[in-house]
């Protein structure tokens, strides 16, 4: 039980900047737990963006909202798969070849595709979410949603190899086994039984996880951890986009 402890507070210290005062070991029962645990962050990131947005629906009108609670949503992890993201997108932007695509994403420094890639993606997550509050989609829905991002990316450490021997991915990899990912999945695929078009979110998230996996084999031979991040940010904005596309036009 000591080692489930550290692996949910482990995957705490990683994903989110919640504060959590302590030192957790770095072992493989931990990664396991953490592994598992990814879902249950996500739970409860939407939590609290969820709970802001009971609070302050009352008081703002809906772009103001969406903009409120999308800012939360950042702020909490810390912009972390944001960074994955724009590296990833500088790498492919450079047309360059695999190695020198490992070179760019290493780098510090931001181009021009990273600019425009975060640019573009916070545009749509905030249109996305935006209409989602006006189709009537109670903001608590974001707990299923940030859960099943973060089995996402739990399911690419699992499911597609690294592209080196090295990395954070790796190391994660050297731990878990497909036995992981099926304890992962339960709190979030629960969620989203729950949550009004749960399931189509669900079977929508397999099928973009398979085609990011497919697509980053071709273009990296694998992943690594800015690939994994920037597929939670990729997998919560194609979630948005089923999400709204269930509101408007199913319950309508």
């Amino acid at each position: 039980m000591k080692s489930a402890a550290f692996g949910v507070l482990l995957a705490i210290q990683f994903l989110t900047r919640l504060p959590v005062p302590l030192a957790c070991p770095w072992t493989p029962a931990t990664r396991r737990w953490a592994a598992r645990a990814y879902p249950l962050v996500g739970a409860l990131l939407g939590a609290l963006v969820a709970a802001a947005g009971t609070l302050l629906e009352p008081l703002l009108p809906s772009p103001l909202l969406a903009l409120a609670l999308l800012s939360l949503w950042v702020a909490l992890t810390g912009g972390l798969h944001l960074d994955g993201l724009m590296d990833l997108a500088d790498a492919l932007g450079s047309n360059a070849p695999r190695e020198k695509r490992f070179a760019i994403m290493k780098d510090p420094q931001v181009g021009s595709f990273a600019v425009l890639a975060l640019v573009f993606l916070l545009a749509w997550k905030l249109a996305l979410l935006w209409a989602l509050l006006d189709a009537g989609a109670p903001s608590w829905g974001l707990v299923a949603l940030l859960a099943l991002g973060r089995l996402g990316g739990v399911g690419l450490l699992i499911l597609v190899p690294a592209a080196r021997p090295e990395g954070m991915a790796h190391a994660w990899q050297q731990s878990l086994t497909r036995g992981d990912l099926a304890l992962a999945a339960v709190a979030p695929l629960a969620l989203s039984l729950w949550w009004p078009g749960g399931a189509w979110m669900a079977a929508g998230l397999g099928v973009f996880i398979i085609g990011y996996g497919l697509a980053t084999r071709r273009a990296f031979g694998g992943i690594n951890g800015d690939i994994v991040g920037a597929a939670i940010e990729g997998g919560e904005l194609w979630l948005l986009l089923i999400a709204w596309s269930w509101w408007s036009f199913v319950t309508a």
